[in-house]
């Protein structure tokens, strides 16, 4: 099984799990770690270090993060290139679909690079602008 962990900023982290929670019940193999106010670098690290560990007999780990270039990104990626000898893949500007879908499809993943590209395009797909088209009303004349 790939785990995942699921970090930004704030409650990010526990606030999207509870939504996934609720949608698609508690998964395995999952940690979430926040980055609260009061933290600093070294305790995101020891944070993201304990929950690497509780993954540990998983096959590889993707970590999704919620900004490109915050802490959470770059301190996940830090610890991707010390733990060369586990697959670990991070991503960023991660959403709720991305990880309900993640959460969903990674047992049958080949490999966390197939899944990391995978939820890539999930999230991509999911993101859109919504724009309300106006119909025009064509009078129709009575029919034979």
């Amino acid at each position: 099984m790939i785990g995942m962990i699921v970090s930004g900023h704030g409650h990010f982290a526990t606030g999207v799990t509870s939504s996934v929670e609720l949608i698609a019940g508690y998964p395995d193999f999952y940690v979430s770690v926040d980055f609260e106010q009061n933290h600093s670098t070294e305790d995101l690290k020891k944070n993201l270090e304990n929950a690497l560990e509780q993954l540990k007999d998983c096959e590889g780990v993707l970590i999704l993060t919620d900004l490109l270039g915050g802490s959470p990104f770059k301190v996940a990626v830090e610890l991707s290139m010390v733990h060369s000898e586990k697959e670990i893949r991070v991503l960023s500007g991660t959403n709720l679909g991305m990880i309900i879908e993640g959460n969903l499809v990674r047992q049958f993943a080949e490999s966390v690079d197939a899944l990391a590209n995978q939820l890539v395009q999930t999230g991509h797909d999911q993101t859109m602008k919504y724009e309300f088209v106006e119909r025009e009303e064509v009078e129709m004349e009575d029919g034979i």
